[in-house]
């Protein structure tokens, strides 16, 4: 994998960086959130706050425990509001790489309008394994600088 202050020369500066990280979690996108970990940038997904409200034994966390158990997955405006409360609670000039949000076209049009709402933009996508193309087009077309996880292999 390339280096990570190269991955940045694609971004800009790395302190207040704000990307998303799409596609299933793949030894190249572990070994990227263990080099964003040591830049001290902010590492986000629906599955690590998941895992926090589950354990604080929140009400959200408990039901979602429950649909765990049962096999089923988290409905998308559960998601979503999950990912509202952490969007809206941050600093919004802290950088953040997200992991598995937006996982839909409905996701990121949602997220993008919170961004505007805050006047924040992301500055990048890294397309990782089995990405969804509809996400990866969507913020193509909007501009967005895209990496192919395959374009870091070294």
């Amino acid at each position: 994998m390339a280096a990570i202050s190269d991955l940045f020369s694609y971004f800009g500066a790395p302190a207040k960086i704000k990307i998303v990280i799409a596609g299933s979690p793949g030894s190249s996108s572990e070994n990227l959130m263990n080099q964003l970990r040591s830049l001290n940038i902010e590492h986000v997904s629906p599955v690590g706050l998941l895992r926090q409200e589950i354990s604080r034994r929140t009400p959200f966390g408990l039901t979602a425990e429950r649909l765990a158990q049962q096999g089923k997955p988290l409905a998308e405006d559960s998601t979503l509001a999950l990912m509202r409360r952490w969007f809206w609670t941050r600093k919004p000039d802290a950088g953040f790489a997200l992991s598995g949000f937006p996982a839909t076209l409905l996701q990121a049009k949602v997220f993008d309008e919170w961004l505007d709402a805050r006047d924040e933009s992301l500055h990048g996508l890294i397309a990782a394994d089995q990405s969804s193309e509809a996400v990866v087009d969507h913020y193509r077309a909007l501009g967005l600088t895209v990496v192919e996880t395959s374009a870091l292999a070294a």
